[in-house]
């Protein structure tokens, strides 16, 4: 009896010393998985780009992902998700899913949900599939509501344009 408690004891601390290279090989194929998880974990959620208050920026500005600005841009700006801060000011067209405006926008804004908070001031026209103006907020220029505001309202809003010069100039 004492020869098979002998021969048990080191049946399973071989189990356990068999696990033991497994788990540093289990260890080595988690560091490609966890190489896809770095790029996974930017697609999902990846931090905003943030233009602080001292920076001017003069060019258009497109990305994927969210902008919060802060300072001054004198150019387009297309994102997932924008963001105007209060002492902020966008000269040039906005277009964006989500687009949250607390400072002033000069120029069109294009997005699916937009909303003016009560310390915002927009100079310029509005199309939007959802809009959400708070008491206070400064607006001049007109609203349209469209399905697809961002990417059926450019062709639409360019297109007319164009055949009103072509018959002015018939």
């Amino acid at each position: 009896m004492f020869s098979k408690s002998k021969i048990n004891e080191p049946g399973p601390k071989a189990a356990p010393q068999a696990e033991k290279p497994k788990m540093p090989d289990t260890a080595v194929a988690p560091k490609s998985p966890s190489e896809g998880v770095p790029a996974t974990t930017p697609k999902a959620k990846p931090a905003p780009s943030v233009l602080s208050s001292d920076l001017t920026v003069t060019g258009n500005l497109k990305t994927s992902g969210d902008i919060q600005v802060e300072g001054v841009v004198e150019g387009d700006i297309r994102a997932h998700l924008l963001t105007v801060g209060e002492g902020a000011t966008v000269k040039g067209e906005i277009i964006a899913d989500d687009i949250v405006v607390n400072g002033r926008i000069i120029g069109r804004v294009r997005g699916l949900k937009v909303r003016l908070t009560s310390s915002a001031r927009v100079e310029g026209d509005i199309i939007h599939k959802t809009i959400a103006i708070e008491s206070g907020a400064h607006f001049e220029g007109s609203v349209q509501r469209q399905d697809d505001p961002i990417s059926g309202g450019s062709s639409k809003a360019i297109a007319p344009p164009s055949k009103q010069a072509e018959s002015a100039k018939s």
